[in-house]
């Protein structure tokens, strides 16, 4: 897949939807207008949950504030005069991985996103699995330990080890711990900056041998290789694989997920399950627009 024009800008949550829409819907007329001896066959909007795709609603999502009920489909669709498929991010992005990027070849992958939030796009017998109301894949919310980090409204669920978010509380809880015990920490200089930590600062620090940072990174792959065990038990994949912080950073993860792995999973499937960094990387999110684009019809009839 070619990528032939790109436009990128800020959603700014806090100006409300119609700032947005009203910024996407100017991009995209402006792209198309470049390519006027062109017909347009079809639009994809990749976005988070929750959603109902087959209407093509967006519905509330957390990290966008203000954007409840919008008919995003029919909005599109108006202005540009081509037919708009929506899909979740976790879902285009499995699909991405699965027609161009580490899941091709294969018929039962896993794709997890690990960036702002922790979610799952499933394919399962060569076709993506969205479930009975698009809750398939919410992985996020499953707990895996009494006590942790907040993620997806709930203490110690996967997205709260394993996310940007997820790992910038842990790290604020392990830190504030440090200090409070008279321990220096070399990339904070006082409980003030933790306000600004994020998972690349706390990646930076890890890798340059950080030894509170590697804590922090050690007990996130824990239980990454925790939340994928489930993962291998119940789906049986052949592949997982797993975008954004494990993709920028899998060394800090490797070893230590593959060792909770054998411990937790069972072997006869574990042994047939590969976990591999995303393969498109940073250009996930424009494959996966693009491959919600290419494989509307069929979303549409799942």
């Amino acid at each position: 897949m070619k990528i032939l024009e790109k436009i990128q800008f800020s959603t700014e949550t806090n100006r409300g939807p119609e700032f947005a829409i009203n910024n996407l819907l100017k991009h995209a007329s402006t792209i198309v207008g470049k390519f006027s001896g062109h017909t347009l066959a079809a639009i994809g909007i990749s976005c988070g949950g929750p959603l109902d795709t087959k209407k093509g609603f967006i519905l509330s999502p957390p990290n966008l504030p203000g954007w409840d009920n919008i008919h995003i489909t029919k909005i599109v669709q108006d202005e540009l005069k081509a037919p708009a498929f929506l899909q979740n991010d976790a879902n285009a992005s499995a699909l991405a991985e699965w027609h161009y990027g580490a899941g091709k070849g294969t018929n039962n992958m896993v794709f997890l996103t690990f960036g702002t939030g922790m979610g799952a796009g499933l394919i399962l017998n060569g076709k993506l699995y969205t479930g009975t109301n698009d809750n398939a894949g919410e992985v996020g919310h499953i707990r895996l330990a009494k006590n942790g980090p907040l993620g997806y409204n709930k203490n110690g669920s996967f997205e709260g080890f394993c996310s940007g978010g997820g790992i910038k509380r842990l790290a604020e809880n392990i830190i504030s711990e440090e200090i409070d015990n008279g321990k220096k920490v070399s990339f904070i200089k006082n409980r003030d900056e933790l306000q600004n930590l994020t998972a690349k600062k706390l990646a930076d620090a890890a890798n340059a041998g950080d030894e509170t940072a590697l804590k922090i990174f050690k007990l996130s792959a824990k239980y990454l290789g925790m939340g994928i065990s489930i993962l291998i038990d119940i789906i049986n994949p052949e592949r997982i694989v797993v975008g954004s912080i494990f993709y920028r950073n899998p060394d800090l993860f490797k070893s230590i997920c593959n060792d909770i792995i054998k411990k937790e999973a069972l072997e006869s499937a574990a042994n047939v399950c590969e976990i591999v960094p995303s393969a498109l990387g940073e250009s996930i999110g424009d494959h996966a627009s693009l491959s919600v684009a290419l494989n509307g019809k069929q979303l549409q009839e799942l």
